[in-house]
């Protein structure tokens, strides 16, 4: 099966400061992928960099397209949505507001109702907030809200950095829920994720980033055994 995202010797750059050494690795369409590191090592620059949001070098390709001489824009139109951390939320708009803002650069325009009942289902308290002005949403609302702002673009693959962040656990484990629910109706997931823990219940595979470079990748019911991982991600 060929790969729906590959990243090859992948560097990027804040001015003259390095942030990625040369980050490979591929993902397949359909699965659920975590990238786990400690602060600092690149992941959330990783995904800005697939996001086309920092100066690169190397190559990316999306389904066989390569990304690395387009715009953000351009990003968007190939059906990779990024819900980024801090959830971004447009808060002096509705929830319905910043749906429709997340529906704007897709390709196809029609179907805005079916897609509003699509991600309500996935988000029932967003039905009850639509007309509701996002900054009066409380942290866990904005997080939804971002990701279905996210999934109202119809991605093939959705972008997340650290969707857990700040929230209380009742929260975080009813989004990740709603994660795998979204995953099984065929949106491939990269996801950045501080609780390591979590991200490996969650995920099929694993890469691990020091510094910006992989040093260690695999199925992540196999790293989750592995001791020095166990020690230095989860604690026990």
């Amino acid at each position: 099966m060929s790969a729906l995202l590959e990243v090859h010797g992948l560097e990027a750059f804040y001015g003259r400061t390095k942030a990625l050494h040369g980050v490979s690795f591929s993902m397949a369409a359909g699965g659920i992928t975590t990238i786990l590191g400690a602060n600092g090592a690149g992941k959330t620059t990783t995904l800005r960099a697939i996001s086309r949001m920092v100066r690169t070098a190397g190559t990316i390709s999306f389904e066989g397209q390569p990304l690395e001489a387009r715009v953000t824009e351009d990003i968007v139109q190939f059906g990779i949505a990024h819900a980024p951390e801090g959830r971004g939320t447009f808060v002096h708009l509705t929830v319905e507001e910043n749906l429709k803002v997340g529906a704007w650069g897709r390709r196809e325009r029609g179907g805005l109702e079916a897609d509003f009942e699509r991600v309500f289902g996935y988000f029932p308290v967003l039905r009850e907030r639509r007309r509701q002005m996002a900054g009066t949403l409380s942290g866990g609302e904005q997080q939804m809200l971002c990701v279905a702002r996210a999934l109202m673009l119809r991605p093939r693959l959705l972008l997340l950095d650290e969707p857990s962040l700040g929230l209380a656990p009742l929260v975080v484990r009813e989004i990740f829920r709603i994660l795998r629910t979204v995953n099984q109706a065929g949106v491939t997931i990269l996801l950045v994720e501080q609780n390591a823990a979590l991200a490996l219940d969650l995920a099929d595979h694993v890469f691990l980033l020091e510094t910006g470079r992989v040093v260690l990748e695999g199925p992540s019911d196999v790293l989750r055994r592995d001791d020095a991982i166990r020690r230095a991600y989860l604690g026990y």
